[in-house]
């Protein structure tokens, strides 16, 4: 039947009616695109005859439809008759009619691009590739043909040059003489083709391409021509093979700058060609044009300034900020010549300069002083697009400041100088110095090589830099918002808005001169509504980073247009408005007892202007939760001064309660409201609003469940006189079905608020009733999670305190309660580890709150269980000596007398949980009474051997606990402490230096001027075990908080460090992750030996070979790789690194060949190469992007492994770990911009795409 149909529409194919013909042309698509479409092998080829007849028809339409019915028709038929198809529009091309020469290579690329398998791709492309190459070479072929084929080629070689590799040669021999023909569209062409087949060139044959095209670059007779276009064929090839072009650019990077200084006046385009290809260089091939960098930076500041035929003397810079209209056209002064195309080199340069920004971190400090200062200086740029790229350029310096310093703190400017002043005079540098530091104020030694280190680091600080540039920023800022030009605004606001995301808090001494540009694009009727978005954003930025005193000069001017933006038509700008007026509450009275700044004349033009935006129902959400959000801010901070208009107002946000869309802000609105210090009267709604919030609680919406937690507390502590004991036992019911592990956040809140309402003491003693019956079971339940930690774990333990002074509430019930969560049951079996130490943990809690009497009691009742037989109940043992020491931490034991003996004494337990509990409890024990305790650890220590390693643990506890505590030790137990520890340093146990290492980082926390010293001492001892101890004992020293030893270890850390160079691998690795915790803690200390540490690091990420041993094991052999552990922690060490000291490491050093190397290397080691990759391909793309076809073969490698069929489950689902993590890496390098010029790249997207179980697990990634 099909068949039938078909015969009757190519009947009417060939009749004479043309409009016939487009009907049954029209039909005959729709047939070939039904899925079940299928055809008789006689109608193939008259049917794919009809349709290429149907090409040359004369009318346009009719041959428009026959092109679209080739899509579908190439897989509906057999290869044969695609070749033959092929085959006659090649003869169609090549020596076909003029006029039908256009269509048969619309014919021919649909052909191309729509072919199904390789298998037919590659017969069509051994078909037609010679009769391509044949239009392209032939003798006395016209231009039009050369042209088409040239275009169809390139598409040919895109899509399918890996499956031309045998004639890569002659398609190169055919292309190369191209470039040097007369017609410049056929020398464009070819730049497109040849860019094309480079990605899938040998190295050879790129080597043979890159070598002919610098020659023709060489040769001074060539015309001007054929020289720009040989320049376009350098930057093409680059942008096309990546990192592989690398090891050219010694010859065609000093080319291209010699072209660039010494083209001829009018020759502009050679130079904007030349910087193209500069900029393309230094995106694609980051390693290999390190060289050039300094060359190419001065270039681009050259020629961002070039402008031959306009000279600026008349302008100079003024710091006449005033906005007098000027009458005059500002254009009529100015140089116009439509001529005049030098603009597009100072483009070229402003883009090659940004290129060299973005991928060139390490050169921030060099770019500050050379390059910032000549951006700034080009705000004044006469061509608006070129303005634009300046404008970018300047954006990109600041976003990569803010990567690079990301985490940095400022270095305070009086501190420097300070610093500068000491360095400059030498008797000040041999005395004792007092500096006021941030966080506190203690006396510092400091010598003057590390007030000279220290100096010079921080003035060459990025952010530093930035620092003094402000005021240069402001002042050519300013000069632009005055411009007519509306992109000219938008394109300054982003530039403050980036310099205050980067600086917060630099434009303090501005904010009057910016405050007029600010009006007028706000206030402006030629603003457009972006103009406004833009100007409302930055003016935001700038109200959340600065003191609300800076402003108050300037309230006025701000206010009035910002109020005014609230009633703007457009709902992005209205939105925003709302925001900057949320803030300007906060700034116009930022105390409410401060009555410095007289706020009362804004309250109620704020007030109004939100109002109407609130009671206005049909406008777009955005607006509505803004309006509700910033009337939130103005009742909680101005509602004194509307006592008036509250009864109004308050009801209007109780309606917005109502409404689904809107809940969510208004119960946030009415926390802020509830906690306002002016304890508002709120009585006319709070009945409703208690029972909607407690309704709130049964919704399924988790992010309003948690804002209701939230305001329900702030509520009760502020109204709770006004709320009836009844809504309290409402409360509680609904509390008690949040209280799980499933959401342990929800848990905590519902604790916290269980709290609250315990402790409010008008509750009343139903209250109390209704919590023991619904909240403490769940609570019970909840304890006994072995998920259970942090905030909901605190909110427990203080669930615990408050229910023991809640009325009728028995302490003995309660610990029975507790006591009896530890015993194992018949459905879960026994309790989780994590589970007894909270129990552990409430019931120290429990106890203390109940007062000396009972915690006496307890006490001795845990001992009485120690004493008995410790093998005949394990679990009811573990849980007494946890408990015991949860209470001895908190409170002094010594009345109990030999209560460290009866703890001891189960050391002998034959069960390692009680052992280690005991090791715990000791040690938590000594921490309430370190006189008595201490010495009694310290003496078991040195006379008993086999309990040593539990006493260490013990030690460890005492020591932990005194360093977090900040309390100290006397001078003799600190001594005696080191020495005993000094003396486990080379220990064969490595269980027992970890713990003798974490206690002498701890200790030298306390006692840093004795520990370091002591430390640096060791690091040349002769056993490896005492040197890698030592080193990680320096990095339990650093740790996040500010510490007096940051000041005594900055100046020796280094000899720490160098370890990494030790030949003892175990030394090595202690090193590294030493380095790897100073990175993430403390970035400052290392920064400044990073250009010699690294190199040491990335050689620890290599496989070596000397490492690896095979062991006999009888019938089989075992590989051992004794050095994977280490180039585990080096990779780690790296990912560390980028995030904290980005601007130290040169990401293109390490991708080839090490971060290679790891990606194809151990499970172990691949894990953490992936998130590097990742990270990468966020923070250093161009990086990645050079190396990208280099980094496939790995990931597929991956991706594509199946375990064995024998392979246990811990197997199966570790290379699914690993699959998941491979295809996060994928995901990020497939988010970086030109990523499809890798074929590779993209052959491995289609390859996931294809695999049904691959493309699942990558959308689900996609989706995270």
């Amino acid at each position: 039947m099909a068949n039938l149909t078909l015969t009757g529409i190519l009947e009417k194919m060939t009749g004479k009616d043309k409009d016939y013909r487009y009907m049954a042309t029209s039909d005959l698509l729709n047939e070939l695109n039904k899925e079940g479409f299928k055809i008789d092998i006689d109608l193939e080829a008259k049917l794919s005859n009809i349709v290429i007849q149907q090409l040359d028809d004369a009318a346009g339409d009719v041959s428009g439809l026959a092109v679209k019915c080739l899509a579908p028709l190439v897989k509906k038929v057999r290869e044969q008759q695609v070749l033959e198809m092929t085959n006659k529009l090649c003869d169609k091309l090549l020596n076909g009619k003029e006029q039908n020469r256009d269509i048969a290579s619309i014919a021919l690329k649909t052909i191309v691009a729509e072919v199904p398998t390789s298998s037919v791709a590659q017969s069509v492309l051994v078909s037609i590739s010679p009769k391509l190459i044949r239009g392209i070479t032939t003798q006395g072929m016209s231009t039009e043909i050369k042209c088409e084929s040239l275009d169809i080629l390139c598409d040919v070689l895109h899509k399918y040059g890996n499956l031309l590799v045998s004639d890569h040669e002659v398609l190169l021999g055919a292309l190369l003489p191209q470039l040097s023909i007369n017609q410049a569209s056929v020398r464009k062409r070819a730049v497109s083709c040849i860019a094309s087949l480079a990605s899938s060139l040998s190295d050879d044959l790129l080597a043979k391409a890159t070598i002919e095209v610098v020659r023709l670059l060489r040769n001074p007779a060539i015309k001007s021509e054929t020289t720009r276009t040989n320049i376009q064929m350098i930057g093409a090839l680059s942008r096309a093979v990546g990192y592989r072009f690398g090891p050219h650019l010694g010859d065609a990077v000093p080319i291209l700058i010699n072209y660039c200084k010494n083209a001829s006046e009018n020759d502009e385009e050679l130079r904007e060609y030349s910087l193209q290809a500069l900029e393309s260089f230094l995106l694609r091939c980051p390693r290999d044009i390190s060289p050039h960098c300094n060359q190419i930076l001065h270039l681009t500041l050259e020629f961002l300034s070039h402008d031959p035929n306009f000279t600026d003397n008349m302008e100079e810079d003024t710091d006449d900020e005033s906005y007098a209209e000027e009458e005059d056209d500002e254009s009529a002064n100015e140089y116009t010549d439509d001529e005049d195309v030098s603009w597009k080199v100072r483009r070229a340069a402003a883009k090659c300069l940004a290129a060299l920004i973005v991928s060139r971190s390490e050169m921030l400090s060099r770019l500050y002083e050379e390059a910032c200062p000549k951006l700034i200086d080009r705000f004044k740029e006469r061509e608006e697009n070129v303005k634009m790229d300046v404008f970018n350029t300047f954006v990109e310096l600041l976003r990569q400041t803010g990567n690079v310093t990301k985490g940095q703190t400022d270095f305070d400017e009086s501190r420097l100088s300070l610093l500068k002043l000491i360095l400059h005079n030498p008797l000040l540098c041999c005395a004792l110095w007092y500096v006021n530091m941030a966080v506190s104020r203690r006396k510092m030694t400091m010598n003057a090589s590390l007030l000279n280190e220290r100096a010079d680091r921080e003035a060459f600080n990025p952010r530093y830099l930035l620092k003094q540039e402000v005021p240069k920023i402001i002042r050519a800022v300013n000069k632009q918002l005055r411009e007519k030009s509306i992109k000219t605004k938008v394109g300054a606001f982003s530039v403050l808005k980036e310099l205050v995301i980067v600086l917060p808090d630099c434009l303090a001494d501005h904010i009057g001169s910016l405050t007029p540009g600010i009006e007028k694009a706000l206030c402006d009727k030629s603003s457009t509504s972006n103009l406004k978005i833009e100007a409302l954003v930055f003016t935001r930025l700038v109200l959340v980073s600065h003191a609300p005193s800076v402003f108050h000069p300037y309230i006025k001017a701000i206010s009035a247009p910002v109020i005014s933006s609230v009633g703007e038509r457009y709902y992005k700008v209205t939105a925003e408005a709302l925001r900057v007026c949320g803030e300007l509450v906060r700034v116009v009275r930022p105390n409410i007892e401060d009555h410095g700044f007289d706020f009362k004349p804004y309250v109620r033009p704020i007030y109004k202007a939100i109002m109407s935006r609130l009671t206005n129902q049909d406008q777009d959400q955005e607006v509505k939760e803004c309006a509700i959000s910033c009337m939130g801010l103005v009742v909680s901070t101005f509602g004194d001064h509307l006592v008036g208009e509250l009864p109004a107002c308050l009801p209007v946000l109780v309606d917005r309660m109502g409404n689904e869309i809107t809940r969510l802000t208004a119960v946030k609105a009415f926390a802020v409201i509830a906690a306002s210090p002016l304890h508002l009267d709120l009585s006319c709604i709070l009945e409703h609003v208690i029972s909607e919030l407690t309704a709130f609680l049964r919704k399924a919406n988790r992010a309003l469940r948690q804002a209701t937690l939230g305001t329900l507390n702030t509520l009760i502590v502020g109204y709770g006189d006004k709320i009836g004991p009844a809504a309290y036992e409402v409360i509680v019911v609904e509390l008690s079905t949040l209280i799980s592990d499933s959401d342990l956040h929800m848990a905590a809140l519902a604790l916290e608020l269980c709290c609250t309402l315990m402790a409010d003491k008008r509750s009343g003693p139903n209250v109390g009733l209704t919590v023991r019956n619904k909240v403490l079971p769940q609570a019970l339940t909840l304890i006994g999670s072995s998920l259970l930690q942090g905030q909901a774990l605190l909110a427990l333990q203080n669930f615990f305190g408050a229910l023991v002074y809640s009325a009728n509430t028995s302490f003995d019930v309660l610990l029975d309660s507790l006591l009896s969560t530890a015993k194992p049951s018949a459905q879960s079996g026994a309790v989780a580890k994590q589970a007894l130490f909270s129990i552990a943990q409430c019931v120290a809690v429990l106890c203390l709150a109940a007062g000396d009497k009972k915690c006496s009691s307890t006490v001795a009742m845990l001992t009485d269980i120690l004493k008995a037989d410790s093998s005949t109940n394990s679990a009811k043992q573990h849980l007494s000596l946890l408990c015991l020491g949860e209470i001895g931490r908190r409170k002094d034991l010594s009345s109990h007398d030999h209560i460290e003996n009866i703890v001891i004494d189960s050391f002998q337990s034959p069960f390692e949980e009680i052992k280690s509990a005991a090791s715990y409890a000791l040690g938590n024990i000594a921490v309430g009474n370190l006189p008595k305790y201490l010495p009694f650890i310290l003496d078991k220590i040195d006379n008993q051997q086999k309990k040593q390693y539990l006493l260490l643990h013990s030690l460890k506890e005492v020591i932990v606990r005194q360093s977090v505590e900040k309390a100290e030790f006397d001078n003799s137990s600190v001594e005696k402490i080191t020495s005993l520890l000094f003396n486990h340093c080379e220990s064969e146990e490595e269980g027992v230096r970890n713990v003798v290492a974490e206690c002498l980082g701890k200790i030298a926390l306390i006692e840093p001027g004795k520990l370091v010293p002591a430390l640096k001492e060791r690091i040349s001892n002769p056993a490896a075990f005492t040197r890698a101890t030592v080193v990680i004992a320096v990095k339990y020293s650093i740790v996040e908080r500010q510490e007096k030893i940051d000041e005594i270890l900055y100046p020796e850390i280094s000899s720490f460090l160098m370890l990494i160079r030790d030949h003892d691998r175990h030394v090595r690795r202690a090193s590294v992750l030493a380095l790897s915790t100073a990175a993430h803690n403390k970035p400052i200390l290392i920064k400044g030996l990073l250009p010699e540490l690294l190199p040491l690091l990335y050689d620890q990420t290599v496989i070596k070979k000397e490492l690896i041993r095979t062991v006999d094991l009888g019938p089989f052999k075992h590989t051992v790789d004794d050095g994977l552990e280490l180039r585990k922690a080096a990779f780690e060490c790296v990912d560390t690194l980028l995030d904290s000291c980005l601007d130290q490491v040169n990401p293109s050093s390490f991708i080839v060949p090490f971060l290679l190397s790891g990606l194809d290397d151990h499970y172990d080691v691949k894990m953490p190469c992936h998130l590097i990759l990742s990270k990468l391909s966020d923070k250093c793309p161009s990086a990645v992007l050079a190396v990208l076809d280099s980094l496939v073969d790995p990931l597929q490698k991956t991706i594509n492994f199946r375990p064995k069929q024998d392979a246990v489950k811990q197997e199966i689902d570790r290379n699914e770990d690993m699959i998941r993590s491979a295809l996060r890496a994928i995901a990020s390098l497939n988010r970086i911009s030109g990523g499809d010029c890798s074929h590779k790249f993209k052959n491995l997207m289609s390859e996931i795409a294809k695999s049904h179980t691959l493309s699942e697990k990558y959308s689900s990634i996609r989706n995270e």
